[in-house]
């Protein structure tokens, strides 16, 4: 009986070593949380139609927008998305030095406040695809606000950077996406 109660009282603690073996591992792995992948990454973007955003002159986005032959850039944004606020002024300079439209798709906003985000902090896009209901967002597997896709010229999605943009993703991870998707 002595022996049972001993290993009665030991599982617990063996059960806690283990589940904290797998948390050390998965927490220490080396792996980079914000690199979510994507299931869509080679696939053509989804169908959708959006209208414009009201009170901008850029036309809304739809599927039909990407098979135009040459690689663009897509953001998914919103007027009260912080880190979207950071990341503006970056592309509204990828927008000058890529040579490749940017779209923006604007996600469960206000327009009123839409126009004012644009008005203060710049507005690289060409087309801007209002999603009040945020269907199109779930379409295109988007987790959070902000996220940038490249998508080639013949209408897949070539790559997917989760969270705000910084100089080094645009130099480390867009730019050279941007290159491929041109090829």
């Amino acid at each position: 009986m002595n022996a049972r109660f001993r290993l009665a009282a030991l599982l617990p603690v063996l059960l806690f070593l283990v589940i904290a073996g797998v948390f050390y591992t998965a927490i220490f792995s080396g792996s980079d949380p914000s690199k979510v992948p994507s299931a869509l990454i080679g696939r053509y973007v989804p169908e959708f139609e959006l209208g414009p955003v009201e009170g901008l002159d850029e036309p809304g986005l739809s599927t039909a927008d990407f098979a135009q032959g040459g690689p663009v850039i897509v953001n998914v944004w919103a007027s009260w998305c912080v880190p979207c606020r950071t990341e503006m002024p970056l592309l509204v300079e990828l927008q000058r030095v890529a040579g490749v439209p940017l779209y923006g798709i604007n996600y469960k906003d206000d327009p009123a406040a839409a126009r004012r985000f644009l008005a203060e902090l710049g507005n690289p896009f060409e087309r801007i695809g209002k999603d009040a209901t945020g269907r199109a967002a779930i379409d295109w597997g988007v987790y959070g606000v902000p996220e940038t896709y490249i998508v080639d010229g013949k209408g897949r999605i070539a790559l997917k950077h989760v969270g705000p943009l910084t100089p080094e993703a645009i130099a480390e991870e867009i730019l050279p996406a941007l290159r491929a998707a041109r090829s």
